[in-house]
């Protein structure tokens, strides 16, 4: 117990890295399946985190599991769907944040903001270059937005259309064995040192066992 402690680092408040994929949610009014879309959480340090969603538009979205647990070096997916698509939303910036903290603790050590917004469509989208002034308001207004909870939250069903792929299935299997496996360094292990994996190849596999996720999600 006192090793684990002591291989904790010292963390100050809001200076934890969070990391969050994606870093936009863009929403088309016209594509029924993007509105339904998922953040995925990763927890790539050696202790476990909690989390809460907050957003400064919550009447407009319902989040499955807005508040959890993450256990160390794995990830969570956060389903997100937008329940009021209508004309008047479109282009309206709106932000989630995700605030993570330890089990024990309940200031935020962390913080991590995502931008989403509602388009009509999607072949309606074009790039668009904003002058500097009007990107610095634009941000400035967006920093003064107020983050509320998620109060009422919605148990989505998910019905299966087509199923996903053998492939994407494989693909999946093989990126949650990967996360399950010792990682570098640890001591108490019977799995050969060979099958030891390094953070970063653990990150990799969470990155991707993510976007198959979202992929099974939307079929």
């Amino acid at each position: 117990m006192q090793q684990q402690q002591s291989r904790q680092p010292d963390l100050v408040e809001g200076s934890l890295p969070v990391f969050v994929f994606p870093t936009e949610l863009v929403f088309y009014a016209d594509e029924q399946a993007s509105h339904k879309q998922v953040l995925t959480l990763y927890n790539p340090y050696e202790f476990a985190l909690k989390f809460k969603v907050l957003c400064t538009a919550p009447n407009k979205y319902a989040v499955v599991d807005a508040t959890g647990a993450v256990k160390p070096q794995c990830c969570v997916d956060i389903v997100i769907r937008h329940k009021d698509v209508r004309a008047c939303h479109y282009g309206v910036i709106d932000k989630f944040r995700l605030q993570v903290s330890e089990q024990s603790q309940r200031k935020a050590l962390g913080r991590k903001e995502v931008m989403a917004t509602l388009l009509p469509s999607a072949a309606q989208e074009q790039p668009q270059v904003r002058p500097q002034e009007e990107e610095r308001r634009m941000k400035e207004q967006l920093a003064d937005r107020v983050f509320f909870e998620q109060t009422a939250f919605q148990t989505e069903s998910r019905t299966a259309s087509g199923g996903p792929s053998l492939l994407t299935v494989l693909l999946g299997l093989v990126c949650m064995a990967a996360l399950m496996l010792p990682t570098l360094g640890e001591q108490e292990s019977t799995v050969p040192v060979y099958l030891h994996l390094s953070v970063n190849k653990k990150l990799v596999a969470a990155y991707v066992l993510g976007l198959l996720t979202m992929v099974i999600l939307r079929t």
